[in-house]
């Protein structure tokens, strides 16, 4: 019996130690400003406004968050970096557009860049875009995408 009782002690310790440790580290890093990312690399391709406005919102709360995003637009989300573009429709609750975001917060530090084969493949030219977004390099986005300290998130 005095077997028992030391295994069934052992067993709760070590189940009162699985569950708190996964509590005292999320506590750890509640408070701890180095475990979230500095920057992050948002790659947005979709057409749909919903999807674009998501996107934008996203990153907009990263940012406000400490963390700088870098837009990368492709494909038909590419048509958000062009110079007088706006979006069909408002998005609610809030009556806000994709490209009103995103030049809301490349005036607080984001990085804009369409894909290095949108223009080529496109009606437009480098003097099409808004002003301060740039033309991807294929070598600095695939830096971005292989450091391990820069999460990249698609839509």
């Amino acid at each position: 019996m005095k077997v028992m009782r030391i295994s069934c002690w052992a067993s709760a310790i070590a189940a009162t130690t699985l569950i708190l440790s996964p509590l005292a580290m999320a506590d750890e890093h509640a408070n701890d400003d180095d475990a979230y990312a500095e920057r992050a690399l948002v790659i947005l391709t979709s057409d749909s406004l919903q999807t674009q406005g998501m996107a934008m919102i996203l990153a907009n709360a990263m940012r406000e968050q400490g963390t700088t995003p870098h837009i990368l637009l492709c494909d038909a989300a590419g048509e958000l970096a062009i110079d007088g573009y706006e979006s069909e429709t408002e998005l609610g609750p809030r009556g806000v557009k994709p490209e009103g975001l995103m030049q809301m917060m490349m005036g607080e530090g984001a990085g804009v860049d369409v894909c290095a084969i949108f223009l080529p493949n496109s009606e437009y030219g480098e003097d099409d875009l808004r002003d301060g977004v740039g033309v991807a390099t294929p070598g600095a986005m695939a830096e971005m995408m292989r450091d391990p300290a820069i999460p990249v998130f698609s839509f």
